[in-house]
């Protein structure tokens, strides 16, 4: 397989600006890749595809308030500051993003906050827009987070032209997320209500958390044709042994396991033993899931829709089959789905 199968042409039109009014009437498209038929649904009518005794495995990590804007010393030049990862907690280290980058050099020092209550000094250039940067503040760890997430904005995706408002901190964000670290909200999950995870919880549906905070790499570009050669960035996740006990129950009694997105499937198929069960794990990934991939555990996945050569679209291929995604996709084009990260979804059984 090469980057430009995965290429098709989306309407912009169909790239979703706000979520659907309520989590769980966003349209669903089931896809069964026994019989090759599609089908269309509201999201709330997954919970005929499950019984008794099946899972979900569920991404539980929490999208902190990533995106700052700073003024730059001297100049007041205002700055884009991307908190992509810490460093060092007691150094205040970050690595992060900077627009324009072209202005920001080691030694630069840039001020937040409209009392600039927080300072940061940029230390190392790690990409063309990448910086290191030590955050100087007064305030304890704990205060210095919570300065952070004050002047911090919830970082909705750049293709979404318009400003943040309110309603973004709640909807990009899934209800049962609990661990902080994300940059970008596991957006398969967003779907889910409270309503509806109550409905599937009385029908006798289990639940596995794991934790994968997902990282910009995800969205990266894919540059190279042969798909090889790409590299993803490393993210940090976590499977516990009570995810792994529910995960592989489940299996030993030949009920579904469905993974709630492609970060939900990226931390299985990176603690996967030789005997194809869920092993706990701390650590990093960096796996890259492409055709051909054979998948250990998961029976199912709930994705949304996503961009033209993305390593997501990569993933879902691999797991779907690839004419008949490609199928899916053409369908879903004609029947306006809506696709990206406050998009519809799509059930693969």
């Amino acid at each position: 397989m090469k980057l430009s199968n995965f290429n098709f042409n989306l309407p912009d039109e169909l790239l979703a600006e706000f979520p659907s009014e309520n989590r769980d009437e966003s349209r669903l498209m089931v896809v069964n890749r026994k019989t090759g038929t599609i089908e269309h649904k509201m999201f709330k009518d997954i919970i005929d595809y499950f019984d008794d005794g099946d899972v979900m495995v569920l991404n539980n990590t929490k999208v902190f308030p990533a995106r700052l804007y700073g003024n730059k010393e001297k100049t007041g030049a205002r700055i884009e500051v991307f908190l992509l990862r810490e460093l060092n907690a007691e150094q205040r280290l970050w690595d992060v993003l900077v627009d324009p980058a072209r202005k920001i050099r080691i030694g630069n020092k840039l001020y937040f906050g409209d009392d600039d209550s927080l300072v940061a000094e940029v230390i190392d250039n790690t990409t063309s827009r990448g910086r290191t940067l030590r955050f100087l503040y007064d305030g304890s760890y704990e205060e210095f987070r919570q300065k952070l997430v004050e002047l911090g904005e919830t970082p909705i995706p750049k293709y979404i032209n318009r400003e943040v408002t309110p309603e973004d901190a709640e909807r990009y964000q899934t209800i049962y997320a609990k661990e902080e670290g994300a940059v970008a909200a596991p957006t398969a999950g967003l779907h889910f209500s409270k309503h509806l995870m109550k409905r599937l919880e009385i029908k006798g549906i289990n639940f596995a958390e794991v934790t994968l905070h997902v990282g910009l790499g995800t969205f990266n570009p894919v540059e190279v044709e042969d798909l090889s050669k790409h590299k993803m960035d490393s993210e940090e996740m976590y499977v516990t042994q009570e995810a792994c006990d529910i995960v592989n129950k489940a299996k030993a009694n030949k009920k579904k396991v469905c993974c709630i997105g492609t970060t939900s499937m990226r931390a299985m198929e990176s603690s996967v033993s030789s005997m194809k069960t869920l092993n706990p794990y701390v650590g990093w990934t960096n796996k890259f899931i492409y055709p051909p991939y054979d998948f250990s555990i998961a029976d199912c996945m709930v994705t949304n829709f996503h961009t033209p050569k993305s390593t997501l679209l990569m993933m879902i291929s691999a797991f779907c089959g690839h004419d008949l995604m490609m199928k899916a996709y053409k369908e879903a084009i004609e029947e306006k789905y809506r696709f990206y990260s406050y998009g519809d979804a799509m059930l693969i059984i």
